[in-house]
């Protein structure tokens, strides 16, 4: 899917700029759809016709995020289980499905050093965003910047690329269940930008390959491992699962 970048006046013309060199992304007046805009702080995204649908943006400071950050757990969220930060500090890790980046930022804030992979160039393009607003917010500007990456590539690409980390984490779209209840407004149009994750059993050997210590896979309870590969073991959180491949001890 082709996202439009807004061509109004609000729109900051260096940004603008950026946006079209860094992710490729183009100008078009006569957006229809899913299109970026500025919203008077923020890149967002929004639909042309859907006005209630609200504004998708990457905030690492403020709302849920802050919240999570600061009352959501820490070291002893599932998630910071899995990766092994409950036992030790300070590992690297590459998010090789950056998405909206909320794993990552749980991970950075206790104590990881994340490099987000992200291929959708409107995606990344707020992922940015999102961490040029955190480098300047007082609550993340001194220790976000230095614990959180953005690399615009594809996944299969970077796990070929990046050096080896201690872990890598892998959050592939979740695969559709026939019987569910509709997701929230903010992943429907997640889903509807990125699309399908057709490519994520081809990940699991690259990150195998690439991590130092082991590979943390997120899935839904009701969805079968990815790759077919049976996990070390596995870590329960509220609404999901983590699959935890172990390569070596932490």
């Amino acid at each position: 899917m082709s996202i439009a970048i807004s061509p109004s006046a609000e729109f900051p013309a260096a940004l603008r700029q950026q946006l079209q060199q860094d992710y490729g992304l183009a100008v078009q007046s006569d957006s229809d759809g899913w299109y970026l805009c500025w919203n008077g702080e923020a890149l967002v995204l929004r639909h042309t016709e859907l006005p209630k649908q609200g504004d998708v943006l990457v905030d690492f400071c403020s709302g849920t995020a802050a919240w999570r950050r600061k009352h959501g757990g820490g070291k002893s969220e599932a998630i910071a289980k899995a990766v092994g930060l409950n036992k030790k500090s300070g590992l690297s890790v590459v998010d090789a499905t950056a998405g909206l980046g909320r794993d990552a930022l749980v991970l950075a804030s206790c104590g990881a050093r994340v490099i987000l992979v992200e291929r959708n160039p409107a995606v990344a393009a707020l992922l940015a965003d999102g961490l040029r607003r955190a480098a300047r917010h007082p609550d993340t500007a001194d220790w976000l910047p230095e614990r959180m990456q953005l690399v615009f590539a594809p996944s299969q690409q970077a796990l070929t690329e990046l050096p080896a980390p201690d872990v890598v984490y892998l959050d592939p779209m979740f695969p559709a269940r026939e019987k569910s209840a509709l997701v929230k407004k903010e992943m429907q149009a997640f889903h509807q930008v990125v699309g399908t994750d057709e490519d994520a059993d081809a990940l699991w050997p690259l990150a195998w390959q690439l991590a130092q210590k082991r590979v943390v896979v997120k899935r839904p309870g009701y969805a079968s491992f990815l790759a077919g590969q049976k996990p070390t073991m596995q870590v329960e959180g509220k609404n999901n699962r983590f699959d935890v491949y172990v390569k070596a001890a932490l």
